[in-house]
């Protein structure tokens, strides 16, 4: 147990001895361990008598550490790993006008922990007596024993030892590593196969010594700057390496397929290879784009002679229906061209893997050690309530992520629980356990998906282009314990309550003896708070099932649990007898991962979405630092495992320093084949995204987006003519006041924060995020090889930074949601955020892979999908009436890209013309007159033409865009569901916002887990009742009765005019045809239609047909043989 003030880095000590802000205070930490006899022992080993406690949730004992160099008993490489397990085996905790603690965890999970990056992973019992603490583990999970006699003793007991006497308890002797070899640790000098360090399980690494000695031999091979000395490693071991300084392997020697190709042997091509770009765009055929663009000019300049035809001849018998038509025609016309003009370029992108690989991947004159020079991504995952995201869902997410192709030591993955509930901290720690199998096998068998439920449910050979004998058999065993994985997590609300009732039941039998034994009164109801517990015992300091003050949703403390804690630098291979499957060969480390729970107090407002993901920008700020993010809804997986590697291609190529951020095109899975409600949205992912890439660039949309960090700050981009000027500035690290003059070095607190580790944080990601500077053309990039440098390890003091600046007080008076960050005040603050970017002149990509990158689920459910469409539109309404109108944009963005931006404002406000729209049919054949005098040849040529032009651009669009023709339709059909019902309330909620300041709330769509044994499209026949449907039933109403009613009229009349009815009817086929969608979901499976929908829709539709005889009465046979339209 420990608590620890908010601390600077080590780097920010060593720079400053004197700062005493909050955030730079002295360093004071305060240990102390509890046993599990409900003792707490201090690191000096005094014992600190705390049973009386009932919870022993907390007991601070301050030990003050100086950070001079005379206070360093231990070797930095004992105290590093000290450092690190402690980190990674505590709950730290913390929050306003609270003190930051640190619960060392013996126990997260029911089930065994094996991976020795994990929280809880321990090793053998210490050999202390009365100590129940746990030894030490190397990367490789075996146990630390710093003194050659082997004696095991766990981290605080050797921390005493060295503090007091240095002496072994064991041998009595003073700590020191001895000369002396291991049978398994030798080197098989035959084979040439020369183990480096890390990826072996050198005895260096196994038995560290708090003493420097110059005669140790392993000690030797360390260089003065701590690093390892390859040339003597090289000389001593009598070993041969190859190009630059890795091994080179001979033919063979790994037992590779005959058909696998490779270098056969070679050597790399040492002659300079002609530089190559990481990406290239691609122009749309000519054949394609050039009629596209025609036709569009076509029908823009037809529209005009329409329109300036229509308002030359009115209807003079019937201005009313003229003037409506009108108006709604000219709107139209006008949201058409803020739809049609942005698609006038679009353009197609491609990447190139290898050439990323071979710059950043491979040995080369200014890299050869070989280690990756990618930069650090980290990766942001959101939830907020486990009943609507089942946790299964997200640690399916989890695992793909930790499976992800890259460089395992550059990644980070954060998951955002703001339900703070302890089922999703605890399905997080499963999904770690189980990815100790999962991720090794996806990299033995090169398995794509990586999400276990979607892969293990694929249809097909499972073995197809598998080539290692044992895949079978391995796909079983890890199926096996997949399965057993989903039944804990399915099991985790139950286990949980039985837990928290047990230890509930303990504290009240306690609470009973107490009262017992200081005679109070027996009959009096005993008061215990009803809590949530862990899995060791001890309160859990987020929500709990039974909410209380502190422990309820939006009041609850900051939590941060390093689950897995950062891997070594260096790949560590596995061996046969470590897991149920072999993994020789296979590098078996994780990629850190972090759970974060940010705090949340009554009275402050926490912004929702964008303030969680903002609360992780920081934090991993403080812990990772990576250059780039990428953001991931609960629901959407890596389907295709370089897809990080295709977005860097962009990023970190030529001109690559301006893109803010590359969006990759959503995919859905559990969609009905007939896609009903238009859930693909191809026409938009694949047309409209597509064409905005070619402009400058497509919009942020939610999920699936990789972010430069340093755009996400509020900075423009770089001026690159402008910070080159001075000669090779380019290749160094730059201030912040190099990227914005206005801003002054004393402000920073005020526009992110008074962290100080997070100020120093900012010119460093955006330096390791520049291009490579590889080509002269390269004017602003960063020198090769700068980030092949290990990380520096994480410790307390850092995580406890992390903890404070995921506090609900830490944004006031800043620039986060405002400038900074993610964007509030907006239900659509994805779509705000990417606006914001382009208005300071950034740019982004549009990343489309030949596999999809993402994976997802969505709503098929009618209800469902109209309450998503209805969040999308009311976020719009609110951006129309914000300064983030693209009216107000500054010169900085293009002119298409802001048509484009406008046309995400008013599109909403179509619905109130098309509501109208879809009555006039209706109304005219009620009333007998048409939006026109006579159907003239001049309206019927002006309709044949636009109409044609219209049908011939969407199939060219169809051509370019790829999306089939089935799709198109399906969009244009739910435009209209959706235009009538969801588009219409968000107006009315915008205006109601706007006009009375009514807030909106919204609530998570739900994401189904997904049953094996339900039908897979069951939701898509549920019919759940929502007022949105009211307009377009009764839309879909009126124009029935209309056509009956006038067909009766026509049949019954002495004089039929039939051509009155059939112009008429034919425009209320039009409405139902694009109704029709709806109409089947509100049959559902057996046809069966809920009796609210019939009483709903048959009043309005009664009652607005007894309006209209009230207001327009029929007239006579005669007056009615004179009026109408006829038939040319």
């Amino acid at each position: 147990m420990a608590s620890l003030a908010t601390n600077p880095s080590k780097k920010a000590i060593r720079d400053s001895d004197s700062q005493t802000t909050r955030s730079s205070s002295g360093q004071t930490v305060k240990f102390a361990r509890r046993t599990s006899s409900g003792r707490y022992v201090s690191l000096e080993g005094d014992d600190l008598d705390m049973s009386g406690e009932i919870h022993g949730d907390y007991m601070n004992y301050t030990v003050h550490i100086p950070p001079t160099p005379d206070n360093q008993p231990m070797d930095s490489s004992v105290a590093t790993k000290a450092e690190e397990q402690y980190v990674a085996n505590s709950l730290f905790t913390g929050g306003f006008n609270s003190v930051t603690r640190a619960h060392l965890m013996d126990k997260v999970i029911d089930s065994k922990v094996s991976h020795p990056q994990m929280t809880g992973s321990k090793g053998s019992a210490c050999g202390m007596p009365n100590c129940d603490g746990k030894v030490m583990r190397d990367e490789r999970g075996n146990d630390i024993t710093p003194c050659e006699c082997r004696f095991k003793i766990c981290r605080d007991c050797f921390m005493d030892a060295t503090k007091g006497s240095g002496l072994c308890p064991g041998c009595k002797e003073p700590y020191k590593i001895g000369d002396y070899d291991d049978d398994d640790d030798r080197t098989d000098m035959k084979s040439g196969r020369l183990p480096l360090p890390g990826i072996e399980d050198s005895k260096m690494d196994r038995r560290m010594s708090v003493m420097n000695s110059n005669n140790n031999k392993s000690m030797l091979l360390r260089s003065q700057t701590g690093e390892f000395d390859h040339n003597r490693w090289l000389f001593e071991t009598k070993g041969t390496y190859g190009y630059g300084n890795a091994f080179w392997p001979q033919d063979g020697m790994y037992d590779d397929d005959e058909g696998d190709e490779g270098l056969q042997g070679g050597m790399v091509e040492t002659a300079d290879k002609p530089w190559r770009p990481l990406s290239r765009v691609i122009p749309m055929p000519a054949g394609i784009i050039s009629p596209y663009r025609l036709l569009i000019a076509m029908r823009l300049v037809i529209l005009g002679f329409f329109l300036s035809w229509r308002l030359q001849n009115p209807n003079e018998e019937a201005m009313w229906l003229w003037y409506m038509s009108v108006i709604c025609e000219v709107w139209f016309a006008f949201s058409w061209i803020l739809d049609q003009i942005p698609k006038l370029c679009p353009v197609n992108r491609s990447t190139e893997l290898d050439v990323l690989r071979d710059k950043f991947d491979m040995p080369t004159s200014y890299n050869p050690t070989g280690r990756s020079d990618l930069p650090g991504v980290d990766l942001f995952v959101s939830t907020a309530d486990p009943e609507k995201e089942p946790p299964l869902v997200t640690a399916n997410t989890i695992l793909s992520i930790l499976a992800v192709d890259y460089p395992v030591e550059k990644l980070a993955c954060y998951i955002s629980d703001d339900g703070g509930a302890l089922l999703t901290f605890e399905a997080m720690a499963e999904a770690c356990s189980f990815a100790d199998l999962w991720v090794p096998f996806c990299r033995k068998h090169d398995i794509e998906p990586r999400n276990p439920d979607t892969y293990f449910n694929l249809k097909g050979d499972p073995t197809k282009n598998k080539r290692r004998l044992d895949f079978v058999k391995d796909r079983r065993r890890i199926k096996r314990e997949y399965d057993e994985l989903k039944v804990r997590i399915n099991g985790l609300p139950d286990s949980i309550r039985r837990r928290s009732d047990a230890f509930n039941a303990r504290e009240e039998m306690k609470m009973l003896k107490h009262m017992r034994e200081t005679g109070g009164d027996p009959l009096e109801p005993v008061k215990v708070q009803k809590a949530t517990w862990m899995a060791d015992g001890t309160h859990w300091p987020g929500t709990w099932s039974v909410g209380s003050r502190d422990h309820a949703k939006g009041d609850h403390a900051s939590i941060l649990q390093v689950m897995l804690k950062p891997p070594s630098p260096d790949p560590l291979m596995g061996c046969a007898d470590e897991k149920i499957i072999d993994f020789t060969g296979v590098d078996i480390r994780l990629p850190m991962f972090v759970y974060v729970s940010r705090e949340k107090r009554q009275g402050y407002d926490h912004n929702k979405k964008a303030g969680a993901m903002n609360a992780l920008v920081r934090a991993s700020a403080v812990l990772s630092n990576g250059s780039f993010i990428l953001n991931l809804d609960c629901d959407h997986y890596f389907y295709n495992c370089k897809a990080i590697r295709e977005g860097l291609c962009f990023m970190m190529d030529r001109g690559g320093e301006d893109i803010c951020y590359i969006q990759f095109p959503q995919r859905f899975e559990g969609i009905d084949p007939s896609d009903r409600y238009a859930n693909n949205n191809t026409v938009f992912f694949d047309g409209n995204m597509r064409a905005l890439d070619g402009v400058q660039g497509p919009f942020y949309v939610g999920t699936g987006c990789m972010f430069r960090r340093f755009a996400l700050y509020g900075f423009d981009p770089p001026n690159v003519n402008k910070m080159v000027k001075n000669g090779d500035q380019e290749t160094h690290a730059l201030k912040p006041t190099d990227f914005d003059p206005d801003l002054d070095v004393t402000m920073l607190p005020k526009r992110f924060g008074n962290s100080t580790i997070l100020a120093e944080s900012i010119p460093i990601c955006e330096f390791q995020g520049r291009p490579l500077a590889d080509h002269p053309a390269i004017k602003y990039g960063r020198p090769p090889g700068i980030l092949t440098v290990p990380r520096e390890p994480l410790d307390a003091t850092t995580v406890a930074e992390a903890v404070s600046v995921i506090s609900c007080w830490y944004e006031d008076k800043t620039e986060w949601g405002d400038r900074v960050g993610w964007i509030y005040g907006s239900v659509t603050e994805d779509v705000v955020t990417g606006y914001r970017m382009h208005n300071r002149g950034w740019r982004s990509v549009y990343c489309i892979t030949k596999r999809d990158a993402f994976r997802g689920s969505a709503p098929i459910n009618l209800t469902d999908r109209l309450h998503q469409v209805l969040r999308w539109a009311t976020g719009s309404v609110e951006i129309f009436f914000s300064r983030n109108n693209a009216l107000l944009a500054t010169k900085k963005v293009k002119f298409l890209q802001r048509l484009s931006y406008i046309n995400v404002g008013v599109y909403p406000f179509t619905s109130l013309f098309l509501i109208v729209y879809c009555f006039l049919p209706a109304l005219s054949l009620f009333s007998g007159h048409f939006i026109v005098r006579t159907l003239s040849v001049t309206f019927l040529l002006y309709l044949l033409g636009t109409t044609l032009c219209l049908i011939g651009a969407a199939i060219l669009e169809v051509k370019w865009s790829g999306i089939a023709l089935e799709e198109w339709w399906r969009n244009e059909q739910f435009w209209l569901i959706s235009g009538t019902s969801a588009h219409l309330a968000a107006v009315l909620q915008g205006l109601l916002k706007v006009i009375a300041g009514i807030e909106i709330s919204f609530t998570l769509t739900s994401k189904s887990a997904g049953d094996e044994n339900e039908d897979a499209f069951a939701e898509l026949y549920m019919v759940k009742w929502t007022s949105l449907m009211i307009p377009p039933i009764v839309i879909g109403m009126v124009n029935i009765i209309a056509i009956a009613t006038a067909f009766a009229r026509t049949v019954y009349s002495s004089t039929p005019q039939w051509n009155k009815f059939i112009g008429g009817a034919f425009f209320s086929l039009w409405v139902l045809t694009h109704l029709y969608p709806f109409a089947k979901g509100l049959m559902g499976r057996g046809g069966k239609t809920p009796t609210i929908v019939f009483v709903w829709s048959g009043l309005i539709a009664i009652t607005l047909s007894l309006l209209w005889i009230a207001v327009s009465p029929q007239k006579s046979p005669v007056a009615a043989a004179s009026s109408g339209f006829q038939f040319p």
